[in-house]
């Protein structure tokens, strides 16, 4: 929560050139209604199964950027699940930086607690073998921190036509791999 996956997520999407989707918007898109709607008349735990059902959807699909919900990878087995199929990033921010990007109207139902769930989620954060701290940079920075570690290229478009453009540590030790026949 307030880490900057939505805003990252789509620029991440654009760079390289692949579908974003948003768990929460699909969510509210398939019920009508919104988060905290779904929070107040059904409950979070009801919530918690449609977001599981859709990660399990959306993880035997390929060519995706995801953003998951805030409490969706505290679960050992979505978080295995969606691992399985995707490389799994978790962005972190200091409590600082949450707490300025975080406002009092904000739509997030557990908004307003989020100091305990930063400390109840940490543990399970931590199991996710990528992590990218947020604080301090741009969503652009984000992405291209990203894009270095899924090793995927970012798809450029002029008006003259299209490439990708690759970024890695080691790159030209392993160029073939990347130069199209």
């Amino acid at each position: 929560m307030g880490t900057g996956k939505t805003t990252v997520g789509k620029i991440l999407a654009e760079k390289l050139n692949r579908n974003y989707i948003d768990m929460d918007q699909v969510i509210e898109q398939r019920t009508g209604l919104t988060i905290p709607r779904i929070f107040a008349g059904y409950s979070e735990r009801f919530f918690r199964a449609m977001e599981h059902g859709l990660a399990h959807e959306l993880s035997m699909q390929t060519g995706l950027v995801i953003s998951t919900g805030g409490g969706a990878l505290v679960k050992a087995d979505l978080r295995e699940m969606m691992g399985n199929y995707g490389t799994l990033i978790c962005l972190n921010a200091s409590k600082d930086a949450i707490r300025e990007r975080l406002t009092e109207t904000d739509l997030r139902p557990l908004a307003s607690d989020w100091e305990r769930l930063f400390d109840e989620r940490k543990d399970a954060y931590a199991q996710i073998k990528h992590q990218i701290d947020t604080t301090g940079k741009s969503p652009e920075r984000i992405a291209y921190e990203i894009i270095a570690i899924t090793e995927q290229p970012i798809h450029v478009t002029t008006p003259t036509g299209s490439y990708n453009i690759w970024i890695s540590g080691g790159i030209l030790n392993n160029i073939d791999q990347h130069i199209d026949a």
